[in-house]
């Protein structure tokens, strides 16, 4: 393939949901851990996410919902980071994500991002005019060597991914939990079909493996095969 293979994992609920709420405030890495009967298994999904690929892909608002804008510098990792993002990060964020990162891909559309201004040598940008996910894959793969990528991004994202044909595997983690909501974001959000002539725009998938884990959390794992 002229792009890298990619796998969406992912942490939702039993109804599909990926955040809490709809509000920013609202996030399943803050407020899991405070739910009993959902705490007590939560590891396992960080557990299995330590083994992912050596590439992930996330968007900026899922990275500034989980503080990088203000937290402290982090240690360095192993990961590279691809980051799709046009008004989430501020100079610190993006510091911090090199700071994190083996390597970050900035993709914007925005000539005024905070990344440009970046002086570590670590940092590689990405501009489009319009986003092309696929476009922006191809170079992951061509120019950074990307050839496995783990995509952790948004619902509205994982849209575009799925009616672009870009996923090749699917890893969802389930936590016990019923959230609600018809405004709070889904494993897969964004445009909606609105003929039968766009069904080939969905993703059929065949189950490579069902894993009961501890504290009533399921792992499940699909092939992506139309």
């Amino acid at each position: 393939m002229d792009r890298p293979v990619t796998t969406l994992f992912m942490l939702m609920s039993v109804d599909g949901k990926i955040s809490t709420g709809a509000s920013d405030d609202l996030d399943v890495d803050k407020d899991f851990p405070q739910i009993a009967g959902v705490r007590e298994g939560l590891h396992q999904y960080y557990e299995i996410e330590q083994t992912t690929d050596l590439w992930t892909l996330n968007s900026g608002r899922v990275q500034a919902k989980i503080g990088v804008n203000t937290k402290e510098m982090p240690n360095k990792t192993p990961v590279s980071f691809a980051i799709i993002d046009n008004r989430h990060l501020n100079g610190h964020g993006v510091r911090y994500l090199c700071a994190l990162s083996k390597e970050l891909v900035l993709i914007t559309s925005n000539r005024e991002h905070p990344a440009f201004s970046a002086e570590e040598n670590n940092i590689h940008i990405i501009y489009q005019e319009k986003l092309s996910a696929k476009d922006a894959l191809a170079r992951l793969k061509s120019e950074y060597g990307c050839e496995r990528l783990t995509i952790q991004t948004g619902g509205t994202l994982n849209g575009l991914f799925l009616r672009e044909k870009l996923f090749d595997y699917v890893d969802i983690v389930v936590a016990p939990v019923l959230i609600g909501g018809k405004d709070t974001a889904t494993l897969i959000d964004g445009r909606s079909l609105l003929s039968k002539q766009e069904l080939s725009e969905l993703g059929a998938l065949k189950l490579r493996e069902c894993v009961v884990l501890e504290n009533s959390y399921l792992r499940l794992r699909y092939q992506v095969i139309s």
